[in-house]
C-alpha cells in the first residue's frame, strides 16, 4: 500500500505544483492591494488550482503513454504508467475523477462572483485535458508555453482576485502580476522541455525546445526572468518603499544562477533545476503577497 501511494504521489509531480499555487497567491495580492481580500474564496481557489494541475499532470502521463510518446527509463520524472507500475485505466479514471472533483470545488465560487465563472471553469477543465489530449494536443505542437501563460498566469491571477472583488477595475494590476506569473510558469515548462528534448524529438513531439532548439530556449528562459522582475517592480513600486524591491534584486540573482545551472546540466540533473525554478516562482509570489499585506 505504501509503495502504491508513493507511485501516485510521484505522478502528481509535486515539484511542479508551486506553479498553480503561485498564480493564486498573486491573485490574492491583487485582492489585498484593492482592500478586498477574502480568506475563504482565496482558499477555495487554491484547492481548485492544485486539483486542476494534478488532473492535468495525470492526463499528460496517461495520454502521452496512450499516444506512444513516453518510453521506459526516460530522463524526466518517473512515469508510473509507462513503467508498468500504474495501469492506464487507473490513471485515466484518476484524471477524470480529480477533474470532476475540481469542477465541483470550482462551482462553489459561483456564489461569490456569479455565473460568469461557469464558462471560465469549463475552459479551464478543457485546457487541463487539451494540453496533452484531443485531436491537436497543445504541448505536441509548440503551444504548451502559451497555455501555461494563460492557465497558470493571467487566468488564475485575475479570477482569484475577481471572486474576492467582482469588479473589473482590478484588471491592470491583475494583468501585470498575471503576466509576471505566466512568464515564470513558462520557465518551469522550458526546463521540462529542455530536459526532454531528445526523447521528444525521437517521439515526434514538437515542443518549443524541438522547434527552436535548446540553446534558443535557454536564452528565452533568461529573458523571461528579467521581464518578470521588471513587471514585479512595476506592480509594487507605488505600494511600498525601496526596501521591498530587494525581492526583485534577489530574484534576478537567483534566476541567473539557476539559468547557469540549466546551461551546465543534462538529463536527470535538470529535474533539480526544474524544482528550483518552481520554488523560486513560489517564493517570489509569497514575497509579493507579504509586500501588499504590510504596505496596503
Amino acid at each position: 500500500m505504501k509503495i502504491k501511494v508513493k507511485l501516485w504521489i510521484e505522478a502528481m509531480r509535486l515539484r511542479t505544483l508551486p506553479v498553480s499555487i503561485s498564480g493564486v497567491l498573486a491573485g490574492g495580492s491583487v485582492a489585498i492591494a484593492n482592500h478586498g481580500f477574502k480568506p475563504l474564496p482565496f482558499f477555495i481557489c487554491m484547492v481548485f488550482a492544485v486539483m486542476a494541475q494534478i488532473a492535468s499532470n495525470f492526463a499528460n502521463e496517461y495520454f502521452d503513454f496512450k499516444n506512444g510518446l513516453d518510453k521506459q527509463g526516460r530522463e524526466g520524472f518517473r512515469r508510473g504508467v509507462t513503467e508498468g507500475d500504474i495501469s492506464p485505466k487507473a490513471m485515466r479514471n484518476a484524471t477524470f475523477g480529480i477533474l470532476a472533483a475540481a469542477s465541483l470545488v470550482g462551482c462553489s465560487l459561483i456564489c461569490y462572483a456569479g455565473w460568469i465563472l461557469l464558462p471560465v471553469g469549463i475552459i479551464i477543465a478543457i485546457g487541463a485535458l487539451a494540453y496533452s489530449a484531443g485531436p491537436y494536443p497543445l504541448s505536441h505542437h509548440g503551444l504548451g508555453d502559451i497555455a501555461v501563460f494563460l492557465f497558470y498566469g493571467l487566468i488564475p491571477v485575475f479570477f482569484t482576485a475577481y471572486v474576492q472583488i467582482p469588479d473589473y477595475h482590478i484588471w491592470p494590476l491583475a494583468v501585470i502580476l498575471g503576466s509576471m506569473t505566466g512568464l515564470m510558469g513558462i520557465n518551469v515548462l522550458i526546463v521540462n522541455n529542455y530536459r526532454d528534448y531528445f526523447d521528444d524529438s525521437e517521439a515526434g513531439k514538437r515542443t518549443t525546445a524541438v522547434i527552436f532548439g535548446r540553446n534558443t530556449l535557454s536564452w528565452i528562459y533568461l529573458v523571461n526572468g528579467f521581464i518578470a522582475a521588471l513587471l514585479m517592480i512595476i506592480a509594487t513600486i507605488s505600494f511600498a518603499n525601496i526596501f521591498w524591491q530587494i525581492g526583485a534584486l534577489v530574484y534576478v540573482n537567483m534566476h541567473y544562477i539557476t539559468w547557469m545551472r540549466l546551461r551546465m546540466s543534462e538529463g536527470k540533473e535538470l529535474n533539480a533545476v526544474l524544482g528550483k525554478t518552481a520554488r523560486l516562482m513560489f517564493l517570489i509570489s509569497v514575497w509579493i503577497l507579504l509586500l501588499y499585506c504590510f504596505n496596503t
